[in-house]
């Protein structure tokens, strides 16, 4: 029973927040401007110019710009969470570093993981896209000279592509090159191609509403002819186009003032993308009737119907320089995710070594870029697109958790306490704290994650430690609702039909995540946050990780297998390295802390491990 209590405690243990969240070894030099480019040019590449033609043509009809709107909102939601613990903590390591302070290390490991995968393949399929992209424009002649002069024709094997790609692994070695130079040269590249891309698309919608015909969207089914279905299906499919915006908060730790510059460039990118994904939609369903879009080149094909062969060059232009910005900023955050991991003993240390000059973790660069070329080099990634959405969606949704459990966490959870500090000293000063704040009231951030006095008549909510409930309530609530959400998914024609029994279970499902939101919302909240704070909390976290729960469950399950199999890989190297490496456990490890300087817990937990350390030296 002991061992099992120290595995639960190893896996569940922490990561402290050190006093000046502003040290790091990295280049502080991202502006506010710089990291509104980098989201801009991660979700605004090939999806603007493919992904609008193929879910108007086959799953939503001109109705693609309600689908649009409706990802647009259910994404705003995850990114509201990601502003505010991104301001929180300015840090490297995006959902990864989140998870550590919020959930515990394992948890945090299994996402850094997925994050890992994720930008690994992204880096890659958007390289192999520019490439495909770029041969055919002239006309295949890459291909052939492959198929004639190296492969003697096509592979024939499910797993492999047709032919190796040497042009996409050279774009993958250039854009080493460019990312191991620095972040600021990094950056103004990429802002200087996301400027050409947005004056690309203002100019291609411009141009486009000289050619719109309302008729278009009255004709074979009129706006919605796929109906209510085909147009939450459409948002399913668009969701993924916003996906992105994470890469700002993976960049925290080089900001100049991540406080203000990182709530402002989420909210600035999603705005500006959002508003071009959907007068991009409207403008091509209105020049051409949906059925007859060519979902590969919806606008090269709708100048050429209108009879503007001029554009369609500027069009296929745009496209390649909107994938070469998404592409940079791949491979610009990738490195970031493993040099945080790495940094904390989860990885293999090498990989957390930082240039002296260009300030640029210069080995997890070269080693994920020879993973992604490889990858690029000889795969067909079309099966492994998919599984990007599964990896981020369950991000977004523990970083969603980790903001409901640190918004009821106490005030004095988040105080920073020097290590030569003894407790009298340390409760003198909350208690200080309790008497000279000007929020001394019964709402103030002082009984943050305590009940609110109408309900102390419950023995339980008066006497559980200060967030304690909340954070149970939303683990069971996190449960729930991906249980509501799979019946919703996979019994949705029952639940049509008002089948008696998915009906019940819709009942009793919805019930218990509405008796979890009720006992959040009668707990107060630690309000003492003085950077960024999301707004209408629990509803919007809440919201967030149903809405995500519902995509997840929409995905196949051959993606739900790879996911195991990733997921099992990472389980082991974590069992087999990770939890004996950890940075944390290390410091904790030491005597007096000496490794761990600052520290950041609850009171009630300080004095317990100080009874547990004089229990152990008698």
């Amino acid at each position: 029973m002991a061992f099992f209590s120290s595995v639960l405690k190893r896996l569940s243990r922490l990561k402290s927040l050190e006093s000046d969240n502003l040290e790091t070894p990295m280049k502080r030099c991202l502006s506010t401007f710089d990291l509104t480019m980098i989201g801009i040019g991660s979700m605004m590449g090939a999806g603007l110019y493919v992904l609008t033609g193929t879910v108007a043509k086959n799953t939503a009809g001109p109705a693609v710009i309600i689908s649009f709107v409706i990802a647009g909102f259910v994404i705003l939601l995850a990114a509201l969470c990601y502003a505010e613990f991104g301001a929180r903590i300015p840090q490297t390591g995006s959902a990864y570093t989140y998870t550590y302070v919020s959930m515990g290390e394992f948890w945090a490991f299994l996402i850094g993981w997925n994050i890992v995968l994720e930008y690994i393949i992204s880096a890659a399929a958007v390289a192999r896209a520019w490439s495909g992209y770029f041969d055919e424009m002239l006309d295949h002649r890459i291909r052939n000279f492959t198929y004639e002069y190296i492969t003697g024709g096509p592979w024939d094997h499910p797993l492999l592509a047709q032919y190796p790609d040497w042009f996409a692994l050279l774009l993958i070695i250039l854009g080493v090159i460019i990312t191991v130079l620095g972040a600021n040269l990094t950056s103004k590249i990429n802002s200087f191609l996301t400027i050409l891309n947005i004056c690309t698309v203002i100019l291609v919608i411009g141009a486009g509403l000289n050619f719109v015909n309302v008729s278009n969207w009255k004709i074979e089914g009129g706006f919605a002819p796929f109906g209510i279905s085909g147009i939450m299906s459409g948002a399913a499919s668009c969701f993924f186009a916003y996906m992105g915006f994470d890469f700002i908060t993976a960049s925290a730790e080089e900001a100049k003032n991540p406080a203000k510059s990182i709530p402002i460039a989420i909210c600035t990118s999603l705005a500006v993308v959002a508003a071009a994904y959907i007068a991009a939609s409207a403008v091509v369903t209105l020049m051409v009737p949906y059925y007859d879009i060519v979902p590969e080149a919806a606008f090269v094909d709708a100048f050429r119907h209108v009879g503007v062969k001029w554009l369609m060059y500027v069009v296929g232009v745009g496209s390649l320089i909107g994938m070469t910005a998404t592409f940079l900023t791949a491979m610009f955050v990738l490195p970031r995710i493993v040099f945080a991991m790495a940094r904390d003993g989860l990885l293999f240390e090498v990989l957390a070594k930082v240039n002296s000059h260009t300030h640029v973790p210069v080995v997890a660069t070269v080693t994920l870029g020879v993973l992604a070329g490889i990858l690029t080099l000889v795969f067909d990634l079309e099966s492994l697109v998919e599984f990007l959405s599964i990896g981020t969606l369950l991000a977004y949704t523990i970083v969603a958790a980790g903001v409901l459990v640190l918004r009821y966490e106490p005030a004095e959870a988040f105080t920073i306490v020097d290590k030569h500090t003894n407790q009298d000293t340390i409760e003198m000063n909350l208690k200080k704290k309790d008497e000279t704040s000007p929020l001394n009231s019964v709402d103030s951030h002082l009984h943050g994650g305590e009940v609110r006095k109408e309900f102390n008549g419950c023995r339980i909510l008066r006497n559980a430690r200060p967030g304690t409930i909340p954070a149970f309530a939303v683990f069971i609530m996190s449960i729930f609702m991906f249980t509501l959400a799979a019946v919703i998914v996979f019994c949705g024609d029952a639940l049509a039909e008002a089948r008696f029994w998915v009906i019940v279970i819709v009942v009793i499902f919805g019930s218990v995540v509405l008796l979890c939101f009720f006992v959040l919302c009668i707990h107060y909240q630690n309000t003492s946050i003085v950077t960024f704070k999301m707004p209408l909390v629990p509803l919007i976290p809440s919201l967030s990780i149903f809405c995500n729960a519902i995509l997840m469950m929409n995905l196949s399950y051959m993606t739900w297998i790879r996911f195991a199999v990733w997921i099992t890989l990472g389980m082991m190297l974590y069992f087999c390295y990770g939890i004996r490496h950890s940075k944390l456990a290390m410091s904790l490890e030491e005597e007096n802390n000496d490794l761990n300087r600052y520290y950041i817990m609850p009171a009630e937990f300080r004095r317990l491990m100080a009874t547990t350390e004089c229990d152990n030296t008698k």
